[in-house]
């Protein structure tokens, strides 16, 4: 009898923790963007993105609630790198312009981890240079690093050498993020991804925001 009684506890608890598994898991909030993802993060999307003020490339003070106003693809950089950024940056229109095309508007925002160098005048020209509707956006090292960190982006600046004075390299994340308003950061794309590619994910996620 000791044994049967026992054998029926067990069953009554197995079924009692599988009933609790399963409203657990009907009661997990469904991931409307699962179709549309290729990248992880640890913790969760939630880990990235979050409060910023800097200063627009037009010398206006903005914070991200005025920048992340319409879906926005998100670069950290600085117009005095090389190679990388103007390439990134370049990828980042060309993805916007495709979006474009098929009725789909996004911001593209280049936000300058080089603020010594990159004043809104500077930032002003390079931008314009790219694409009619990307914003650069900069401020005070405090503000830029608090941006950074708000994304769990990287950067470190080179110590000029001598005789070179403002000739120096930063080095940096090469993410974009796409922050969407309702929602906020959603996804990021690796520099290696095509302009198509990038435009592709960004619709799918655009499809299932509405």
């Amino acid at each position: 009898m000791t044994r049967m009684f026992a054998i029926a506890a067990a069953v009554i608890v197995v079924a009692v923790l599988g009933a609790t598994y399963a409203m657990t898991i009907s009661r997990a909030p469904e991931d409307r963007f699962a179709q549309c993802r290729a990248s992880s993060v640890a913790g969760g999307s939630a880990q990235i993105g979050g409060s910023f003020e800097l200063i627009s490339e037009t010398g206006e003070t903005v914070t991200d609630a005025q920048v992340i106003d319409q879906p926005t693809l998100i670069y950290f950089g600085y117009t005095f790198c090389p190679d990388v950024c103007p390439m990134d940056a370049a990828r980042n229109a060309e993805a916007v312009d495709l979006l474009e095309d098929k009725g789909r508007i996004v911001k593209p925002v280049f936000i300058s981890i080089d603020p010594q160098r990159d004043t809104p005048e500077v930032l002003a020209e390079w931008t314009g240079y790219l694409h009619p509707r990307m914003l650069g956006l900069t401020g005070s090292e405090e503000q830029v690093r608090a941006a950074s960190r708000a994304y769990r982006t990287y950067f470190k600046a080179h110590d000029p050498k001598q005789g070179e004075g403002d000739f120096y390299l930063v080095d940096h994340t090469t993410m974009s993020y796409l922050t969407l308003p309702e929602h906020g950061f959603v996804e990021f794309f690796r520099r290696d991804e095509t302009p198509e590619q990038v435009a592709e994910r960004v619709q799918c996620y655009l499809d299932a925001a509405k």
